[in-house]
């Protein structure tokens, strides 16, 4: 194995170990993932706060990635993390996972999705298209780069911040936060003030209220959002290269803890160019038929 392929599995492997799996008391229905306080190792950089950028749900969408990043490092970004998903539905997963690769020997926190386990794994619920481009990406990928997509934990919590693709309160399960009491499920299993997800291709920031309860605000791109420690938040990020709400632009967001502010973008990009590699590289066309029209 080449050694910067070896060093992103090192840094997502110790990252797993410190994600224990843990039954509850006797009586428990079930055993629950539990994070634990624990020392991150200084080269990934989380030991201070900066502006990070939060990225999920790439989906093989070099172009739309390719922006994102840009984006984000004109705006001052310093750490970076990937919240699953890297491969499915587009045409580019084998560079895609090498340019996140690349970030993780750098420090980056980069989390498995649904799509990323099933690349080795396979099950879980996937429409046709869905199970074609993931044949693609099991046909292109090399032997290093699906390691290193196994060796991606669930979730990551670091002091105050949890990264997690699905839901901090059963990662495994791929639930949707598509509601206020499915974000306080999550703000309760994750244990930070800052929970960060994707998985639901849409941009929402969930908040805890004065009585306790979660609820729902649509944020307006480019906007920054101010958001104290005093309260619980639970941000999803939406989706990088598969948009779901009629506008193609990838989307992303910049967390401040410095400033304490969180700000959601939309990033225009050439998604004509990544729906023609679909198209070229014999997907179903209604892939990307989605990518041009942000369906």
């Amino acid at each position: 194995m080449h050694p910067e392929w070896e060093r992103a599995c090192e840094v997502h492997l110790f990252i797993s170990m410190c994600l224990i799996i843990v039954a509850l008391r006797p009586g428990s229905e079930r055993p629950r993932y539990r994070c634990f306080d624990w020392t991150l190792p200084s080269s990934l950089g989380l030991a201070c706060p900066v502006l990070t950028a939060v990225l999920s749900d790439i989906h093989a969408n070099l172009e739309a990635l390719t922006a994102c990043l840009e984006h984000a490092q004109e705006r001052g970004a310093k750490r970076f993390a990937f919240l699953g998903d890297l491969v499915g539905y587009g045409a580019d997963a084998r560079e895609v996972v090498e340019t996140v690769a690349r970030y993780a020997v750098a420090g980056a926190v980069v989390i498995r999705g649904n799509h990323d386990q099933a690349i080795e794994k396979g099950g879980g619920y996937f429409n046709d298209a869905a199970r074609a481009a993931l044949e693609w990406a099991r046909e292109t990928l090399t032997d290093d780069q699906k390691s290193f997509l196994a060796s991606l934990p669930l979730l990551v919590r670091h002091e105050t911040v949890c990264f997690v693709h699905a839901s901090a309160a059963a990662p495994e399960r791929w639930d949707y936060i598509d509601s206020s009491a499915a974000a306080k499920r999550c703000a309760d299993a994750a244990d930070a003030c800052y929970t960060f997800c994707g998985h639901v291709h849409d941009q929402v920031l969930y908040f805890e209220n004065a009585h306790g309860r979660m609820s729902q605000f649509r944020p307006f791109p480019g906007t920054a959002i101010p958001v104290p420690n005093h309260r619980r938040w639970v941000a999803i990020v939406g989706s990088v290269g598969q948009p779901r709400d009629r506008n193609p632009a990838a989307a992303y967001a910049l967390f401040d803890p410095a400033e304490k502010n969180l700000t959601f973008f939309r990033v225009p990009y050439d998604a004509a160019a990544a729906a023609d590699k679909i198209r070229r590289s014999g997907l179903p066309g209604s892939l990307a038929y989605r990518v041009e029209l942000g369906i």
